[in-house]
């Protein structure tokens, strides 16, 4: 036939070769075309008939031809697929199962086929699967295919954002199987019986999993003994096991609004190895001495320890007792109370020190959600941080420094938390804008631990928090390693946590590397070069399942807010070129504002990110760190998303700067 002409065909590759190519980034929107974000930073456009043959965030080979006197791009090669495994819903079209990727940019149905074990049967309108593209328009597929390989749960099922979010993070969604029984290791370690000790729990009253418990002595000196007694799961768990490979795997128990998903059975970590009140529980024990000043001394001793809480106290109650004298839900007898005022004396000592040598953060609160039996959101509580959970805070700081200072003499190794300041590669553009602002620093000072360390505290007492906001756009990530090194964002030489091992995998591995020194050993298994690279990429999951299940309930607490235009306070956290993203804090959910929603005339708004500043008229009107007064423009649940804009008030001022451009033109 005429098409399948070998002339012909060799005329059209030809041509083909001829025209322009860019490799590329699709960005897809809402109104059907997108454009190719080129790797040369141009943008290019898309017309919608070839946004058929492409998916947002996929890698690509375009064509750049010229139509109707505009540039436009026509994806031509596929070089990196954005989506592999996706979560969606199912849309029946005509009977025929498809499936809507949960995805902002990803809106069309895919046409779609259910995996052995799954019948079309099964499965209704709007129900939640995970499924997998196998089929792509580059790749020589007519249109694109998936295949549902999971039924996550139905469609107006309640707990949908926990199931379906832990599903689309490839997350874990129930706890480790039970064993039949637990049975104590023989490790060969001698457990002082400290049960006599009035050793305290400090946490919230709904906690279960309690992992370290409290002992201070007050010397007539003025110096502090400070005995922290942490549980210890490595007394049941033995390396390389089923459950210790389980444990590794999962990383960290797994904390969600309204439910937890642990990472050892329950019957470990809410009851054999829980410091519960009055019960007799194995434990891991360090005993340090700590300064008038707040100094720790070099004189910290790890050793096993058979202890018995005798105190189960609660932050709220601890707090209204130290900062009133009285609690009207708790009174504490005399050893406890004594054990209180213990704490809290050695407490101030510490803050005092880390506030003077080191580097504290600002307390932020807690945002907690309180849910129904049938999982609707009922409130959203605030959870300030008070003295209480400080006291606590600050016992565990100082475990954690002994223990990476035991754990980088004995062996050299260990789990190693890590911070290392300033990005090497923009640590003089740091400079540059720290000195444009009073800072007078510079990059050999800004390298050191304790060049690092005072500008943090020059940054806690500026006015505002804007510098420090802009600032952390230069500063490297926190890293977990096997070697020691500074904790920069800390203001610590070293730094390991092993005090909560019932929720951290790392702390486990160090638990059995201060076992090893308890018993006199010199030598260690080097932990596996990988673990802080799994570490991070678990931690990193969590917090974003955490994020999407509190984006999910805040839209469904929030829903009604649109239409009572209710006003909210918001800070400024993040600004981009499109708006800027803002966190109310009544609640600690985040709205974005578009540039739009700022002014009538988006031409009038610069949004600048480099900056962090958002300019109208060409006068700054915000910048981060600013706390200003929103309402809610819009909530899609699609997509689970929050828009706002500013008050009234900022309207106020954006009419006056219109009457002063008018007067001026005149």
């Amino acid at each position: 036939m005429f098409q399948d002409n070998p002339l012909l065909a060799q005329l059209k590759q030809q041509i083909k070769e001829s025209i322009p190519k860019k490799e590329g980034t699709i960005k897809a929107t809402e109104k059907g075309f997108g454009f190719l974000e080129a790797d040369d930073k141009n943008s290019y456009f898309i017309p919608p008939p070839y946004m058929k043959k492409v998916m947002h965030g996929d890698k690509v080979v375009a064509l750049i031809r010229t139509e109707k006197d505009k540039e436009v791009a026509e994806p031509d090669a596929l070089l990196e697929q954005s989506v592999e495994r996706f979560i969606g819903r199912v849309k029946l079209i005509r009977d025929k199962l498809n499936v809507v990727p949960d995805h902002p940019q990803l809106k069309d149905a895919i046409r779609a086929k259910t995996r052995k074990g799954i019948s079309h049967s099964e499965l209704a309108e709007g129900d939640w699967v995970v499924a997998n593209l196998t089929q792509h328009p580059l790749k020589g597929g007519n249109g694109f295919f998936c295949e549902i390989s999971e039924k996550i749960t139905d469609a107006n099922d309640k707990i949908a954002p926990w199931w379906v979010t832990l599903a689309k993070h490839n997350l874990p969604n129930q706890e480790p199987a039970p064993q039949a029984q637990w049975d104590m290791l023989d490790e060969s370690l001698v457990r002082e019986d400290l049960t006599h000790v009035p050793f305290i729990t400090i946490d919230s009253e709904s906690t279960k999993d309690m992992d370290d418990a409290l002992h201070t002595v007050a010397n007539e000196d003025g110096t502090f003994t400070l005995t922290i007694a942490i549980a210890d799961p490595t007394a049941y768990v033995a390396e390389n096991t089923d459950l210790d490979r389980q444990a590794r795997e999962r990383g960290y128990t797994i904390y969600l609004p309204g439910r937890n998903i642990p990472m050892l059975p329950r019957e470990l970590s809410d009851d054999l190895c829980s410091l519960r009140e009055n019960e007799v529980r194995p434990s891991l024990c360090c005993r340090v001495t700590v300064d008038t000043d707040g100094t720790i001394k070099d004189d910290a001793q790890f050793f096993s320890a058979w202890v018995k809480s005798q105190g189960r106290l609660a932050y709220d109650n601890v707090s209204d007792f130290i900062e009133t004298g009285h609690c009207e839900k708790w009174q504490p007898s005399e050893v406890i109370a004594e054990q209180v005022t213990a704490l809290h004396a050695l407490a101030k000592a510490r803050m005092n020190w880390r506030e003077t040598n080191a580097v504290t953060f600002p307390d932020r609160p807690d945002y907690r959600f309180e849910l129904s039996e049938d999982n609707d959101v009922v409130a959203i509580h605030v959870d300030a941080r008070r003295i209480a959970n400080r006291m606590v805070e600050e016992s565990m700081i100082t475990a954690n420094i002994c223990a990476g200072r035991a754990l980088r003499e004995h062996f050299g190794f260990g789990v190693f938390n890590t911070h290392a300041g300033f990005n090497p590669e923009k640590i003089a553009e740091a400079v540059e804008l720290l000195n444009s602002h009073g800072g007078e620093t510079d990059v050999e000072t800004l390298a050191t631990l304790e060049g690092f360390s005072a500008l943090r505290r020059w940054l806690n007492e500026q006015d505002t928090s804007f510098l420090d906001n802009r600032i952390r756009k230069f500063q490297s990530y926190s890293e977990v390693g096997n070697t020691p090194s500074p904790h920069f964002a800390m203001g610590l030489d070293v730094y390991a946590t092993w005090t909560s091992p019932i929720r951290k995998y790392g702390d486990m591995l160090n638990h059995r590397l201060l076992k090893a020194i308890v018993r006199g050993e010199t030598a260690a298994q080097t932990p596996d070069e990988l673990i802080g690279d799994e570490l991070a990429l678990h931690r990193k999951h969590h917090r974003m399942a955490e994020r999407d299940v509190a984006d999910w309930l805040y839209v469904r607490l929030l829903k009604d807010s649109v239409a009572a235009k209710t006003t909210f306070t918001a800070e400024i956290f993040d600004i981009n070129r499109a708006g800027m993203r803002t966190r109310l804090l009544e609640n600690g959910a985040m709205a974005f504002i578009p540039g739009s929603l700022i002014v009538d005339n988006k031409k009038r708004v610069e949004c600048n990110g480099d900056q962090g500043t958002i300019s109208v008229d060409g006068s700054k009107a915000f910048q981060l760190g600013d706390q200003i007064e929103i309402v809610l423009a819009d909530i899609k649940e699609t997509t689970r998303s929050i828009v706002g804009k500013p008050t009234r008030e900022f309207a106020v001022v954006a009419e006056k700067l219109e009457t002063e451009e008018a007067a001026k033109s005149e």
